[in-house]
């Protein structure tokens, strides 16, 4: 069963988190095989619940974007270097391949022999030389083994086709000849005593043993056939190594981890049919055909907390979205098939997957269900948000009885531990929790930090707000805002980049709205910011 990975968005916060680790274990217990993911660092919310309730940090996922391990290509299609030319003409016959890749010990890639170099090899090569095994030559000859004393067959390649007086008076023999010859006893007479390296017996001539013994006193090999002097002498350079016809050493090849975009771009220069596919030790795992990109198997992937693309991982078009659970507006992502959408007007996303359980009947263990009273805790702010509804409330008596935690003392020193701002550069609490939204093309960013002490920060706000500028600049945004939320005051302080202020002139309608202007009764992003942001670009 192919794995699937469940994830939240890139700006991870603790009801992401937790939502995909209770999903994953929810959607394994049912019978699937999933795994729980992340797209950025963890902030020191999160990563204090799940130290709190011993919980592992999901690992994270850099993309979905198809990777040649995604695609049906050839795998374990390959021959080793000791193989006959024969074995590999036919196994491209028997796959319809134009193109072996060739190997050594371990599978360590070697080369690539396409139909175009066994084409210059009939055409040019010396059919002469002979460097091959005895093997190949009895498996391609279909060979009968009379005498064998080498592995290995290095020689010249003869046709006795004088008369026998003519061959033996004017034809000098050394070990280092291969003859080819039929049923003239005088000529293998001549050649066994002369100590030649093998003779091919065509047409499965009689030896004489009086010949054989000659030939094991002098280490000669044997080898008989039913092929005649004709077929032996066509075949026979197709035993050799197919090593030995390799023309690059060096040719384009691929590992499988990567990107299939990125090999089609290759491919749009170089016009080639095949590529080698290896791994990071340059072992060879197959072969890939440029037409076998269009089989291929998108990764399967559950989104948890976004629907939106520009929140979720590098590559999410090409990977086949199976569901998504979320409590925000709809927003960019489409699918190519109708999915499993649940989008619940509830606080949390661990809302929507503690009903999942309640649903399926599944028990919550108590680390899961500490998981999920964190992430709702975080996202309704101990209950206080708007956002926060009786749904949301029913989930966190029961989890927090489950978990056998007190949830408001839980609640808050989980909240003042993702407060501190030790160790944290103006980046670190801007990005702690940053979201992206698309409206008419324009885009806009808000990023949300809680603290319970915003003079701290205010001693440094011109560097806040340079901050927003340079991210607003660098990545062409429209508008880029930080508010930082006082959950005991029961509001937000709005720190925005310097080209938004008419932005957020209109949204609080003041003129010049200074800031770290405080707006009290602010603290859902979702339903006190959001909202005014996007009615201003909409309009």
């Amino acid at each position: 069963m192919e794995k699937t990975f469940i994830f939240g968005h890139k700006k991870p916060d603790s009801d992401s988190v937790m939502s995909a680790i209770g999903l994953s274990y929810l959607k394994n217990k049912l019978g699937d095989n999933t795994e729980a993911r992340i797209l950025g660092n963890v902030n020191k919310e999160t990563k204090y619940a799940l130290e709190y309730f011993g919980l592992k940090e999901p690992e994270y996922l850099n993309d979905v974007k198809l990777q040649i391990k995604d695609v049906n290509y050839h795998k374990g299609f390959f021959i080793k270097d000791t193989g006959s030319i024969y074995d590999g003409y036919q196994e491209m016959l028997k796959e319809g391949l134009t193109g072996i890749p060739v190997v050594q010990q371990k599978n360590s890639f070697l080369g690539l022999i396409t139909i175009k170099d066994l084409s210059h090899m009939v055409v040019n090569a010396n059919f002469e030389e002979l460097f091959t095994s005895y093997d190949n030559i009895m498996k391609v000859l279909k060979g009968e083994e009379i005498l064998k004393f080498d592995d290995e067959i290095i020689g010249k390649i003869m046709v006795a086709a004088y008369r026998s007086t003519t061959f033996i008076n004017q034809v000098p023999l050394s070990s280092s000849d291969v003859l080819i010859v039929g049923d003239r006893h005088s000529v293998i007479e001549y050649a066994v005593e002369s100590g030649v390296k093998l003779v091919i017996l065509s047409g499965d001539s009689e030896i004489k043993e009086k010949h054989i013994e000659i030939a094991r006193k002098n280490k000669v090999n044997i080898i008989r056939t039913p092929y005649d002097s004709y077929h032996i002498t066509r075949l026979l350079p197709l035993t050799n190594y197919i090593k030995t016809m390799i023309r690059s050493y060096n040719p384009t090849k691929f590992e499988e981890s990567e990107y299939v975009d990125t090999v089609l771009d290759i491919n749009n220069k170089l016009k080639h049919t095949n590529y080698p596919v290896v791994d990071r030790k340059n072992r060879c795992l197959g072969l890939l055909k440029i037409i076998d990109l269009n089989e291929k198997h998108p990764k399967n992937v559950i989104l948890v907390d976004h629907n939106e693309k520009l929140q979720s991982v590098e590559g999410i078009d090409e990977a086949n979205i199976l569901e998504i659970f979320d409590h925000h507006n709809l927003g960019s992502i489409t699918t190519s098939a109708p999915i499993n959408f649940r989008n619940m007007a509830v606080g949390s996303t661990c809302t929507i997957v503690y009903t999942l359980y309640k649903e399926r009947g599944v028990e919550i263990p108590k680390e899961i269900a500490g998981a999920l009273l964190s992430g709702i805790l975080s996202d309704t702010l101990i209950l206080k948000s708007p956002t926060a509804t009786p749904r949301d409330r029913q989930a966190v008596e029961e989890l927090s009885n489950i978990a056998d935690v007190d949830y408001q003392e839980y609640g808050m020193n989980m909240l003042k531990a993702g407060t501190s701002l030790e160790g944290m550069t103006k980046e670190d609490v801007l990005y702690n929790d940053f979201k992206l939204y698309t409206v008419n093309e324009k885009t806009f960013a808000i990023g949300q930090f809680f603290t319970m002490n915003f003079d701290e920060m205010k001693k440094e706000l011109d560097e806040y707000i340079h901050t927003l500028d340079e991210v607003a600049e660098a990545n062409n945004y429209d508008f880029v805002a930080l508010y930082v939320t006082d959950i005991i005051q029961n509001g937000s302080y709005v720190i925005f980049n310097t080209k938004g202020q008419n932005v957020v002139d209109v949204v609080y309608d003041k003129e010049n709205l200074p800031e770290g202007y405080f707006v009290d009764n602010c603290v859902s992003r979702k339903k006190h910011v959001v909202p005014l942001i996007m009615e201003v670009f909409e309009n």
